[in-house]
C-alpha cells in the first residue's frame, strides 16, 4: 500500500510491515544514541569544550525502548545503541534488557552496541545475557601515548581489558578505527595484525565533516584508498561478498583469514544501498547523517499514550530520506553538519 505520492510505502512482504522509501529502499536499520556524553574527546569527534545537554532535554530510558519498539513493529530488523558513549547513561542496560524481548521473541534480528570500550569489561557479561552477540569498538591505534593523544583522556589499557572482557563473555567483537593522516604506514598494519591476532575484524573509516573542531577536517583526512594500497603492500587483499547491514565494502586478508572492511563516505559513498535512520537522545530522527534535515518524534512520542502520532511522524520521516549525502571536505570551508557526530549517534 502506497500512503500519497512520495511517502513511505508499507510492504507486507514476508507478513512483516516495513518502511520503504521513495527510492525504493528498504529501511529496516535503526541507530539509537541514548547520550551525547563521552569520557572521551577524540580530536576528530568533540571539540575540547563540549557543551552537552541537559539531562532533562533527553529521552527517558522507557521512551527510548517505546520509539524503538514502535520501529520494530513496523519491520526494523537491527537495532544499534549508540551515544556518545552508550555505557555512560545511567540505567543503560535496563534497556538493553527490556530491547531483548524482541530478540526473543524473533521481532528483531539483532541488537549491537558502538562503544569506545572503556567500560566494556563492567557490562560485557550482561550485554551477552541480554542477547547481544556482537559489538563495535571504536579504536584508532594500538600504541598508548598516540591513543592517549587521539582521545586526550582515554586509557589504551582499559579498552583492551574490555575486548578481552567481550570475547570471554562470547561477543563478536569488531573495530572501527578512524583514518588519520597522523598515523604512519605501520600503524594500520599493526593495528590489523593485532585485531586478526585475535580473530577480530577491523574497519577503517573516512573522517567525515561533522561539527566545528579545534583542527581543520582537511588536515585529518586520509582517503582510504591510500590505506588499502598501503595494506596491499604487506598483504594479500581479497574482495568479498560479506556485509553485516552496514555500508562497509569487506576484503580478506589471504595471510591471515580476517577482514577488513572499508567505510568510505568521502571518496566513494554507499548513499544508494543506505538502510538505515538514526534517532538521537532528545528524539530528532535524523534520516541522513549528512544531512540538516530531522523529524521531532519526542513530540508525539508524549503527546499519545498510543503510537498513532509517532507511526505517522516516522511516516513522514522515511519520505523525506534523501538521495545521498553532501559530504564534502575543503580547506577554509566549514562543516557541512554543524552538529558534532556524539549528536547524531555513530
Amino acid at each position: 500500500m502506497r500512503i500519497g505520492q512520495g511517502s513511505a510505502v508499507l510492504s507486507t512482504a514476508g507478513g512483516d510491515v516495513g518502511l520503504v522509501d521513495s527510492l525504493g529502499r528498504a529501511i529496516n536499520y535503526l541507530r539509537v544514541s541514548v547520550t551525547d556524553r563521552c569520557d572521551f574527546r577524540c580530536t576528530y569527534c568533540m571539540s575540547e569544550a563540549m557543551t552537552f545537554l541537559p539531562k532533562r532535554d533527553l529521552l527517558s530510558l522507557e521512551e527510548i525502548d517505546r520509539l524503538c519498539s514502535a520501529f520494530v513493529a513496523r519491520g526494523t530488523r537491527k537495532l544499534r545503541i549508540t551515544g556518545g558513549e552508550p555505557l555512560v547513561r545511567n540505567g543503560v542496560m535496563k534497556l538493553f534488557r527490556s530491547l531483548s524481548r524482541h530478540l526473543a521473541g524473533g521481532a528483531l534480528d539483532e541488537l549491537t552496541l558502538t562503544t569506545n570500550g572503556a567500560l566494556l569489561s563492567r557490562y560485557a557479561a550482561e550485554l551477552a545475557d541480554c542477547g547481544v552477540k556482537r559489538v563495535n569498538v571504536s579504536l584508532d591505534t594500538i600504541d598508548p601515548q598516540k591513543f592517549h593523544k587521539i582521545t586526550r583522556r582515554g586509557n589504551l589499557a582499559n579498552v583492551l581489558d574490555g575486548i578481552s572482557a567481550a570475547q570471554a563473555a562470547g561477543l563478536s567483537v569488531k573495530i572501527n578505527a578512524v583514518a588519520l593522516t597522523c598515523f604512519e604506514e605501520n600503524e594500520f598494519r599493526a593495528l590489523v595484525e593485532w585485531a586478526h591476532g585475535r580473530g577480530i575484524d577491523i574497519s577503517f573509516i573516512e573522517v567525515m565533516p561533522l561539527g566545528e573542531l579545534e583542527e581543520q577536517r582537511v588536515d585529518q583526512y586520509l582517503p582510504l584508498d591510500r590505506v588499502r594500497v598501503q595494506l596491499a603492500a604487506r598483504w594479500t587483499l581479497d574482495d568479498i561478498n560479506f556485509s553485516t547491514g552496514g555500508p562497509a565494502r569487506y576484503v580478506r586478508v589471504r595471510e591471515t583469514g580476517g577482514r577488513i572492511g572499508f567505510i568510505t563516505p568521502m571518496t566513494h559513498n554507499f548513499c544508494d544501498s543506505c538502510n538505515r535512520v538514526r534517532v538521537t537522545c532528545r528524539g530528532l530522527l535524523y534520516m541522513c547523517l549528512g544531512q540538516n534535515d530531522s523529524v521531532d518524534l519526542r513530540a508525539p512520542l508524549r503527546a499519545s499514550p498510543d503510537d498513532a502520532l509517532l507511526d505517522a511522524a516516522i511516516d513522514l520521516a522515511i519520505a523525506r530520506k534523501p538521495k545521498g549525502h553532501d559530504f564534502i571536505i575543503e580547506r577554509a570551508v566549514a562543516p557541512v553538519v554543524g552538529r558534532h557526530m556524539s549528536a547524531t549517534g555513530g
